[in-house]
């Protein structure tokens, strides 16, 4: 990121919620809240004038909920990064969030501090999702958890290192090519992981290394 301030948009139907995220936002030297809003169509109408750098929604709000607008967000190929706030979040709501590319889960009894640290986070180009809602939701997914301590004895380097580059988003022709091999190589490698983790889908298997990416790269 470059020294100029981040431009946040916020947006939560709740007046109090938002007066205290927009304080602490505004109370960060590096970040300025271009706007705040109590509903979602309010929030892509602003994203769509003021082209902001992170947007921090609530995940319920009239008209547009936080996954509306981040999809809104996702089909227009906007550079605004997506913030989820959330007092409580779903599973499906939480696969559904990384298929549409958030940046983020922030859950709303979260510390000051963390959501700042969020942001930051997020500025930087890094995902913040809380591990233990996204474990939860993997279990239940898929009908078993994948222990952390197994990622080593079951993957290879290859597939660790793959799994990686799809949490990033890449295509398997993206994979390909920062790989240097063949995107036919990829879907075997693809296929192979799938199997190993027991996973059904590309979704579960980004949400499964964001809540594991330390274990991923050791």
């Amino acid at each position: 990121m470059s020294t100029s301030r981040l431009n946040i948009v916020v947006a939560d139907d709740h007046p109090v919620v938002l007066r205290g995220v927009v304080d602490v936002l505004k109370s960060c030297i590096d970040m300025n809240v271009v706007g705040a809003f109590g509903d979602g169509v309010s929030a892509i109408d602003a994203i769509r004038k003021l082209n902001p750098d992170i947007a921090v929604l609530d995940l319920a709000m009239p008209g547009l909920n936080g996954l509306d607008v981040l999809a809104a967000v996702a089909v227009e190929k906007r550079q605004t990064k997506v913030v989820l706030l959330t007092a409580s979040i779903a599973d499906g709501q939480i696969l559904t969030a990384l298929e549409r590319g958030a940046s983020a889960i922030l859950l709303k009894d979260a510390a000051a501090d963390d959501l700042v640290r969020c942001v930051q986070a997020v500025a930087e180009g890094r995902k913040w999702f809380p591990a233990d809602l996204v474990d939860a939701a993997i279990e239940r997914e898929t009908g078993r958890r994948v222990r952390s301590e197994q990622i080593g004895q079951t993957l290879t380097p290859r597939e660790r290192e793959i799994m990686l580059l799809v949490a990033e988003g890449l295509s398997n022709k993206g994979v390909a090519r920062r790989l240097d091999v063949s995107e036919g190589t990829v879907k075997i490698h693809l296929h192979n992981i799938y199997q190993k983790m027991e996973v059904p889908n590309r979704t579960t298997l980004t949400v499964f290394a964001l809540a594991h990416a330390a274990e991923l790269t050791s």
